[in-house]
């Protein structure tokens, strides 16, 4: 699965850890994270993201 960066702060999203305090479980691909979910680090949106 693709890891997925924040444009703005450089979180990377990686699909094998999820994002478990955000509800987000290992093993979700990022296109299967709900459209409303925000950066755990700066709280920007999804599409703030880009394939890293």
């Amino acid at each position: 699965m693709d890891k997925y960066v924040c444009t703005i702060c450089g979180y990377v999203y990686d699909p094998e850890e999820g994002d478990p305090d955000s509800g987000i479980a290992p093993g979700t691909a990022f296109e299967d994270i709900p459209e409303d979910w925000i950066c755990p680090v700066c709280g920007v949106s999804k599409s703030d993201f880009e394939l890293a």
